[in-house]
């Protein structure tokens, strides 16, 4: 672990996708008091009561001489890609992370050191500080819900129909909003108990699997509303809670997934924001991310029902299989015109065409909810990791979007496509930076290849001006 990881405070914790390798997997599906569904709260009330005390970071190399440019990075996810790729410009790497003299700061944690120093329309920084209103379950979703309201008082025309929230957010109930918790729990009190139904409970700003359990029967959601109701008496009574709680969303758990080879699957894509000021925004393909076992929905093994790499590093047969858990677009494009093409009568290449525009309708949607909220200070980019489903019936569904998603090469596919990712996205960030500095017209971008472009808006400093000017010439007409 990194020492940036180790200095990273309890309150700073972000919904940011670190892998590493654990011990195997547990039972993380039992209901009863002793199981670990109820550990998973009360180590969370635990958290709350006693937050962990920061450690200090250590230094890790020498600090360079001379003129820059300067870099930092804090943390190793992508850091030998984003280092090379700086040192082949002939910029110098910095280790103190209060250094005020950066050209570009690269780092897995929004802490408040990150920022502190940063002088806008001079230095880039990645992660926008505030991109939790789309990388956090309920930032996402609160985000979504506020822009379908206003937006449903707009008149669209059918090019640019918007997508309701429910084409293709499973159903969600927020359990920190005691109305919603209630309309959930008195749904499932009218429902029958062999109803098959089963739903996925997350915490909003944890990723990696961390604190997920599944409510498979009524049962499983009784016992979940005792243990809220417990945890909130207790914060109640509390003296020492210093922070929230972490929050919970209960989402319907989609049961009859598309399987590729019989496993279960999602499509990591990823949406790169290269610009804040005019917004440039930009999507690429990933990677398919697979189970290692065959899908078995009865079963109590969290690593059956969640694909990332963090939880199927716990199954026994990861070392093994581990090549079979990551396919390329094209292999996986492949495999749907030789298994589902006719029998589903889809168009060929429906992977690389109407499944690609339909993950780029529904990021370009997320991306305007949350646009008016987002830091727009020039010099900020981010790179979002998008999760994706398929239904057995082709529906496509978007499970969240993570910040600093994991950028790790530990098999052939993910060696493929994460460098190229890392150094566009640098390359195509810097040229629109410098592009804006110099007050160059930013399209086209010679340094554009994989990455497509989804939106490029004015720029809010022109529109200003162009402000200006109409007022002036109205005085003087």
């Amino acid at each position: 672990m990194s020492s940036e990881n180790l200095a990273k405070p309890c309150d700073e914790a972000q919904n940011s996708e670190l892998e590493e390798d654990i011990s195997p997997a547990q039972d993380v599906t039992k209901t009863s008091e002793d199981g670990p569904m109820m550990k998973v709260l009360e180590e969370e009330m635990r958290l709350q009561m006693w937050p962990c005390s920061g450690v200090v970071e250590e230094q890790d190399g020498v600090e360079p001489q001379g003129p820059g440019p300067f870099f930092f990075i804090g943390g190793a996810n992508g850091a030998e890609i984003v280092s090379t790729y700086c040192e082949k410009r002939g910029w110098k790497r910095i280790y103190n992370k209060h250094t005020a003299d950066f050209k570009l700061k690269w780092c897995e944690n929004k802490s408040p050191s990150t920022y502190r120093n940063f002088r806008k329309g001079e230095q880039l920084v990645y992660q926008i500080p505030n991109n939790k209103v789309l990388t956090t379950k309920i930032g996402l979703l609160s985000s979504l819900r506020e822009y379908d309201r206003v937006s449903s008082k707009v008149k669209h025309s059918r090019a640019l129909r918007r997508l309701k929230i429910e084409e293709f957010i499973p159903t969600t109930f927020r359990m920190d909003v005691k109305k919603e918790r209630e309309a959930f729990f008195a749904q499932q009190e009218g429902v029958s108990n062999n109803n098959g139904q089963m739903w996925i409970c997350k915490p909003t700003a944890l990723n990696q699997g961390r604190g997920i359990f599944l409510l498979k029967s009524l049962q499983d959601v009784v016992a979940l509303k005792v243990k809220l109701q417990d945890i909130e008496d207790r914060r109640a009574k509390a003296k020492t809670l210093q922070r929230q709680p972490q929050a919970y969303i209960v989402q319907h758990y989609i049961q009859r997934p598309l399987l590729l080879k019989g496993k279960k699957f999602d499509v990591r894509s990823f949406l790169l924001i290269a610009c804040t000021s005019p917004y440039m925004v930009f999507f690429h393909h990933g990677y398919v991310r697979l189970t290692c076992d065959l899908y078995d929905p009865s079963s109590k093994n969290l690593s059956a029902h969640l694909t990332n790499q963090y939880m199927q590093k716990k199954n026994p047969l990861y070392s093994q299989v581990k090549e079979d858990t990551v396919w390329s677009m094209e292999s996986f494009n492949a495999y749907v015109n030789d298994r589902f093409q006719v029998a589903k009568r889809l168009p060929r290449d429906w992977v690389l065409g109407a499944f690609t525009r339909r993950m780029q309708q529904i990021m370009t949607q997320c991306f305007f909810a949350a646009k008016s909220k987002l830091d727009g200070r020039l010099g900020f980019f981010d790179l979002i990791g998008c999760d994706f489903m398929v239904d057995e019936d082709f529906k496509v569904w978007l499970l969240e979007m993570n910040c600093n998603p994991a950028l790790h090469i530990n098999c052939e596919v993910l060696r493929e496509v994460i460098p190229p990712v890392v150094v566009e996205t640098l390359d195509v960030t810097l040229e629109i930076f410098h592009k804006r500095l110099l007050r160059q017209r930013i399209l086209p971008l010679a340094s554009q290849r994989g990455f497509v472009l989804l939106y490029d808006g004015p720029d809010s400093s022109a529109l200003t001006c162009k402000k200006r000017h109409r007022r002036r010439k109205r005085k003087q007409s």
